[in-house]
């Protein structure tokens, strides 16, 4: 990729997809299920939430890009973001200072297998993939995206990509304390 902020972007979703996969290597469906209380997600909520997210950010990704595209809005960055992209990123990024609860429609079901959650979760890192390709050559601060936040919440493309990637981080960690506490 010619920009090296999409570069960035592109390794850190594959770190992400790596930690997935060790995350669960192992696990059988109740280990992979298992909550440390009856209110806390275990690993297989985690990574459904992200998927589910992740979904729907792709979609929102695809259409910013199109329209960049047909908009003709190109640039080589290196990009500016403004303080309400960075404050929001900053706000996603682990550790954890505030926890936020997930809106409804991205809940989890509880008791889903491995076996389907974890290679929908690698198929959306590589659909992450493929957007951060499309995105080459266009202001990753000017073409807009629509956040799963609010309808009337719009990010910059960049700082989509980067606020995807740390939300993602954030609840790796989550399901990584998880695995810590898994019972022998």
């Amino acid at each position: 990729m010619a920009v090296p902020e999409l570069e960035l972007y592109r390794q850190q979703f594959e770190n992400i997809r790596q930690q997935a996969q060790e995350l669960t290597a192992g696990l059988d469906e109740a280990r992979f299920n298992w909550r440390p209380t009856p209110s806390a997600w275990s690993i297989e909520e985690c990574l459904a939430h992200l998927t589910m997210v992740g979904q729907w950010e792709i979609v929102a990704i695809g259409k910013a890009i199109d329209g960049g595209r047909e908009r003709g809005i190109t640039g080589r960055g290196p990009f500016q973001y403004g303080a309400i992209d960075r404050f929001i990123v900053d706000q996603t990024s682990p550790p954890v200072r505030h926890p936020l609860p997930a809106p409804e429609r991205f809940v989890p079901l509880h008791g889903q297998p491995v076996t389907a959650i974890l290679p929908t979760f690698l198929h959306v890192q590589d659909q992450l993939t493929l957007q951060l390709e499309r995105a080459d050559g266009l202001d990753l601060r000017r073409v807009k995206v629509a956040t799963p936040i609010s309808r009337f919440l719009k990010m910059s493309l960049g700082m989509m990509f980067a606020q995807v990637a740390a939300h993602e981080r954030r609840h790796l960690a989550q399901a990584r304390r998880v695995r810590e506490k898994l019972p022998q």
